[in-house]
C-alpha cells in the first residue's frame, strides 16, 4: 500500500489502541487485537517493549495477517525494522528512537507517528517529515516508566493549532475524563488499559468509538 492512501486511511481512525499484554487482563495481544476489531478499530499499535526481537517479529506476522484481513492499520512500536520486515504500515518513534529523517529515507512508503512532549517537540516531528504527532501523557498514566511529566489536557490547545499533520493525544485517558480531552479538540485518542483492562473488550471499544465520533464536531 502507498503513503498516500496509508495517509488517508489514518484520516479517518477514532480510536487508537495500543496493546500491552502485561496490562491485558490474563488475556494475550492476538485475543485483544481480535477483540479490539471486533469493536470496530480501524488501528491498533504492537507494543511491547520486553519481547526479544524474534519474538516480537513472530507476534508482528500474526498482527499483520489479522490486520490485512480486516483491513485495519497496523503501526509497530518503535522498531523500524520489524515493522518493514513484516509489511506493516507504520511504525511509531519515541524520541530516543531512530531520527524521522532517517526512517523516512528507509522506509518513504510507511506511516511515520512520533511522540511528542511539548510543542518544540511536536513541530520538529512536523517539519523532519511525521505524518501523526502524538501529544501527551495528558494525565497520570502506569503505561510509562520514564519521569516525563504529564501535561494536562491544556496542552491540546496549546500545541494544536500550530499543526498542519493529524495529531494523536494519548496518557492516561479512559471513559470518566474522554469528554475533557475532547472538548478540548481532541478527535483522535491513543489508549492502552482503557480497552486492554476492560472487561469486555470489544464493548469498550465500541463505546468510547461513539463518544467520539459523537461529540460536537470540531475541526480535524
Amino acid at each position: 500500500m502507498h503513503r498516500e492512501k496509508r495517509q488517508a486511511m489514518f484520516r479517518e481512525i477514532d480510536l487508537y489502541p495500543v496493546t500491552c499484554e502485561k496490562l491485558s487482563a490474563g488475556r494475550s495481544d492476538l485475543e485483544v487485537l481480535e477483540a479490539v476489531i471486533r469493536g470496530g478499530s480501524r488501528i491498533i499499535q504492537l507494543r511491547e517493549k520486553e519481547l526479544s526481537t524474534r519474538s516480537l517479529y513472530q507476534l508482528a506476522l500474526r498482527f499483520r495477517e489479522v490486520t490485512a484481513r480486516a483491513g485495519v492499520l497496523l503501526i509497530i512500536n518503535d522498531r523500524i525494522d520489524v515493522a518493514m520486515a513484516v509489511d506493516a504500515d507504520g511504525v511509531h518513534l519515541g524520541q530516543d528512537d531512530l531520527p524521522l529523517r532517517a526512517a523516512r529515507t528507509l522506509a518513504p512508503n510507511l506511516l511515520i507517528g512520533a511522540s511528542t512532549h511539548s510543542l518544540e517537540e511536536a513541530l520538529r516531528a512536523q517539519e523532519e517529515g511525521a505524518d501523526y504527532v502524538n501529544i501527551g501523557p495528558i494525565f497520570p498514566t502506569s503505561t510509562k516508566t520514564c519521569t516525563t511529566p504529564f501535561l494536562g489536557p491544556a496542552a491540546i490547545e496549546a500545541i494544536v493549532p500550530h499543526l498542519k499533520v493529524p495529531f494523536t493525544i494519548m496518557g492516561g485517558i479512559n471513559s470518566s475524563n474522554l469528554e475533557e480531552v475532547l472538548a478540548r479538540g481532541a478527535r483522535r485518542v491513543a489508549v492502552v488499559t482503557a480497552v486492554t483492562q476492560a472487561p469486555d473488550i470489544a464493548a469498550a471499544v465500541s463505546d468510547l468509538r461513539s463518544r467520539i465520533l459523537h461529540f460536537p464536531s470540531q475541526s480535524k
